[in-house]
């Protein structure tokens, strides 16, 4: 269904077709041809619009740059075209009725307007012709957008970094992720299900932030098999802007491109506070350790603690003194004893 502003413009289209089919049928010009001619002409003007809007209405996907670059290509084609004749004047026969003078000018237009329009379509994105573009790279000042892959939205806690302030520049998040979360979020299986709903709800509480903008930028279709990973580098670089995921393989090819990439596992473990033994801090245990007498607690960021010889205190909130760290695939774990009060 169009919207209703396009509805009313197809409306005023098809009006103005019949009202320029009606001065055409009562013409003198059409007084004085056969009685089928202004029926058939009011019948084209009428069928005009009609195929126009058809034709307008199965064209789905359009796309901005394409038609920019069509519209500018036409125009320095013609551009070019005038420049050129007013140079050959001086060369060209006298006789506007020479066949060179009648149809140089047409076949000259026809070529300027050809190589124009596909040079500027095969260049269309370095010339920046994309209008949220050069929004956007106004907007910016210089900084780099972030541009975010689904799963670095799906995880969350880009929202929780965002409210903290340490990013400056904009979020950028493709079309295509917010489609592909979208999916998720209507699947038939539970889990994925979930997920894509969290996204979306990560998503809504990005956007409603106060500490940063973020911007949803429709991008070119993708080239023949193009994946999701490769799309999504594209734009960044297109952009200059960096991409932040938590996906391994997104971060490979990004280092394969030479396009900047935050991995926020990275990020998050770098700003867990670092222990050395004899550090003190309170934790609250939680549940036994797989050594006898061992308890295990756990701090705010989800950092394991397992503290020697405190099975009688689960549950309760114990001061420990760090004897040591380990650090695993699964994150950091610390090693702690009670803190002996001294009096």
């Amino acid at each position: 269904m169009p919207h209703f502003p396009l509805l009313i413009l197809r409306s005023v289209f098809l009006m103005v077709s019949i009202g320029i089919a009606v001065l055409i049928f009562n013409s003198e010009t059409m007084r004085e041809a056969p009685q089928w001619v202004p029926w058939a002409v009011l019948s084209g003007m009428v069928a005009l619009p009609l195929t126009v809007i058809a034709v307008d209405g199965s064209i789905r996907q359009k796309n901005l740059a394409v038609i920019t670059a069509v519209y500018f290509g036409l125009l320095i084609g013609v551009f070019l075209n005038y420049i050129a004749v007013l140079a050959l004047t001086p060369i060209l026969p006298i006789s506007p009725r020479d066949p060179i003078t009648i149809w140089l000018p047409l076949i000259l237009g026809m070529v300027f307007c050809y190589i124009c329009t596909s040079l500027l379509i095969q260049t269309r994105d370095d010339f920046r012709f994309l209008i949220p573009y050069v929004e956007f790279a106004r907007d910016v000042q210089g900084l780099r957008p972030n541009v975010l892959d689904a799963s670095s939205i799906v995880d969350g806690r880009i929202a929780d970094l965002a409210e903290a302030g340490i990013f400056e520049s904009r979020f950028v998040v493709p079309a295509f992720v917010v489609d592909e979360i979208q999916v998720a979020a209507d699947c038939s299986e539970k889990q994925r299900r979930l997920r894509g709903r969290r996204g979306l709800d990560v998503l809504a509480r990005l956007q409603a932030g106060k500490y940063i903008d973020i911007e949803v930028l429709s991008v070119d279709e993708p080239n023949g098999h193009e994946s999701a990973e490769s799309r999504l580098v594209t734009t960044a670089q297109k952009l200059d802007g960096r991409i932040i995921t938590v996906d391994a393989d997104l971060l490979k090819i990004a280092r394969l491109r030479k396009v900047p990439a935050i991995n926020i596992n990275d990020l998050s473990l770098a700003l867990k506070p670092t222990f050395v033994a004899g550090d003190l801090f309170d934790v609250k245990l939680t549940r036994f350790g797989d050594e006898p007498g061992q308890a295990v607690g756990y701090l705010d960021d989800g950092t394991m603690v397992v503290v020697e010889n405190a099975r009688e205190q689960i549950g309760h909130n114990l001061s420990v003194s760090v004897t040591s760290t380990l650090q695993t695939a699964a994150g950091r774990l610390v090693f702690a004893k009670p803190e002996v009060s001294r009096a």
